[in-house]
Formats: structure tokens, sequence, C-alpha cells
């Protein structure tokens, strides 16, 4: 049987998760023009699809600034640090985890160098309360990596997986 590295197994599944980044992006962004139209209905009022341009970081912190290269060079510096870091890991847990989280950082980095800005699109409202703020899936991505990255480290360290 063949065996590949952690770090392949962690490159391979970035590589999924950013494709998958991408492809939403192209798909929402681009297909349907949502950059142009601004609202698509998705499942209102819980799930629309609501053009936001992120120049900040989460829920637009530091959105007034142009800090479009350093905050890509973070992501690329935390997903090289992150992979570094898993090279010598064991356990699919831990490996897909990081490879969410790369993938995720990257395809928001993409957006960063590519557009300017993060293209943040999913709004998800409910209980008559509107969320003003939208998000995408590389954020699901990198928020599910390290939340996974978190349970799957306390689960190795007690020898569960």
């Amino acid at each position: 049987m063949i065996s590949f590295s952690p770090l392949l197994r962690t490159a391979v599944a970035a590589l999924v998760f950013f494709g998958l980044d991408r492809l939403s992006k192209i798909v929402i962004v681009e297909r349907l023009d949502l950059a142009s139209l601004h609202k698509i209905p998705a499942w209102p009022p819980y799930l629309n699809f609501v053009m936001a341009w992120n120049k900040g970081v989460n829920f637009g912190l530091l959105n007034g600034f142009d800090a479009r290269w350093l905050l890509a060079a973070i992501s690329i510096v935390a997903s090289i640090a992150l992979a570094f870091w898993v090279r010598n890991k064991s356990g699919w847990p831990l490996l897909l985890a990081s490879g969410a989280i790369i993938g995720g950082a990257l395809g928001n980095a993409y957006d960063r160098i590519v557009y300017g800005a993060v293209a943040d699109y999913i709004n998800v409202s409910c209980c008559a309360v509107d969320n003003p703020y939208s998000f995408n899936v590389a954020d699901v991505w990198i928020f599910g990596g390290a939340m996974f990255l978190v349970l799957a480290s306390g689960s190795t360290r007690h020898g569960k997986v």
C-alpha cells in the first residue's frame, strides 16, 4: 500500500478546499453576477447572497485601511507555518483540519491579491434578526478547520485518534 506523507495529504486537502472556495465564488459572484446585482434571494429570510467586498478582517474590522497586501501576506505566512507544523503529525483529522484552514486562508488571500478585497456573499439571518454581515466558503473552511483542529488536538493528546 502506498503511504503519503502528512504534508502531501494536507496539501491535497488544502487544494480541494481552495478549489471549492474558488468554484463557489466563480458561480455565485461571477456567473450569477452577484457583484453587480448585490443581492440574490436564495432561501429568504434565512439565506441570501449579499455582496460585500471586505478589505479588512472579520466583520469588516479595519475595512477603512488598505491592508490588502499585509493581510494577504499574513494569510500566506500563516498557511506556511501551519503546513510546517503539520508535516510530522499523524491522524487524518489533524491533516484534514489543517488543509481546510490552509485552503480557506489561501482562498481569501487570492481574493485580496486579484480583487483587492475578499468576496463575501453568504448572508444568514433568522428569527426577525436582519444580519448585516456576509461571509464566504473560505471563512467556513477556516472556522470549521480551526474548531476541528482544536477538537482533534485534544483527542490525540489522550490517545483517541
